[in-house]
């Protein structure tokens, strides 16, 4: 029986081994490697989809400056092929906000971003993509113009869009994994950053001197923001460094969101938009 049982794992092993390793219908999933005459056979025939991450540069506590375009540019790397989708090139800087003023930090105009992004947008529809997944790594007002100028261009290319800031879209697995809320550049962030390149991640640098709570509504406001860690619950998300967690984290959250990307594009096939 002992010997059974070991056949069938080794031969369930050799089948997922086999999967893995099943040859794409793609060279690259990456669009700025990618051969002009093979884009030219896949899309849109075989591929109708593309991945666009966007963030911006800021601090994040300890973890690295570009964690906003490191988290998105991984997401799309782990999901591309599950969402059978190409990955545009990153768009790394965006509209930072009240962290604008720290070290290493860039701002950019919304007078500058939302017609720079329009036409990004646009270009990817002008290539034949049908459906154009925005992957956000960093909120604020940036999210705002990222969704208005998503719907513009989808009614006036008769193209579909899905803006997603994944942070929040994973809000129920980060109380989950971790037993409590998170924060800009807390534990659940710092974790998705950890999960990527620990080396990304200088926890000899931390201590809970770096946090401060965001106020409620109306109470107070400070720019630049004192922190470069924010809590979205005073007491709860202060970075742990739990590589295991960390790990669980990740798989959960690009799951989920390869996921929603998969049955949006379903149900928009389904109705015939």
């Amino acid at each position: 029986m002992n010997k059974l049982i070991l056949i069938v794992i080794c031969l369930l092993a050799a089948a997922n081994i086999s999967a893995q390793s099943e040859k794409d219908i793609i060279s690259t999933r990456e669009m700025d490697r990618i051969n002009w005459m093979e884009f030219k056979e896949t899309v849109p025939s075989k591929i109708t989809t593309v991945l666009l991450p966007t963030g911006t540069l800021e601090p994040h506590g300890v973890a690295n400056n570009g964690a906003d375009n490191t988290a998105p540019t991984a997401m799309a790397r782990t999901i591309a092929r599950r969402t059978n989708a190409l990955i545009a090139p990153t768009l790394p800087y965006g509209i930072t906000g009240s962290m604008e003023a720290y070290p290493g930090a860039f701002q950019i105009t919304e007078a500058a971003y939302r017609p720079f992004v329009k036409q990004i947008l646009e270009g990817l529809a002008k290539n034949g993509f049908r459906n154009i997944i925005i992957l956000n790594g960093h909120g604020g007002g940036q999210t705002a113009v990222l969704q208005s100028v998503a719907a513009e261009v989808a009614m006036e290319k008769r193209v579909r869009t899905l803006v997603i800031n994944w942070w929040s879209f994973a809000s129920d697995e980060t109380k989950e994994v971790f037993g409590e809320d998170g924060g800009h550049a807390g534990w659940n962030e710092t974790a998705f950053i950890q999960a990527i390149d620990p080396t990304l991640v200088h926890k000899e640098r931390y201590n809970d001197d770096l946090a401060t709570a965001y106020p409620a509504s109306g109470t107070w406001s400070a720019v630049p923001f004192p922190s470069s860690i924010g809590l979205y619950q005073k007491g709860q998300g202060y970075p742990k460094f739990d590589q295991a967690k960390a790990d669980l984290y990740y798989r959960k959250v690009t799951d989920k969101v390869a996921t929603l990307i998969t049955e949006t594009v379903r149900k928009w096939d389904k109705a015939g938009l």
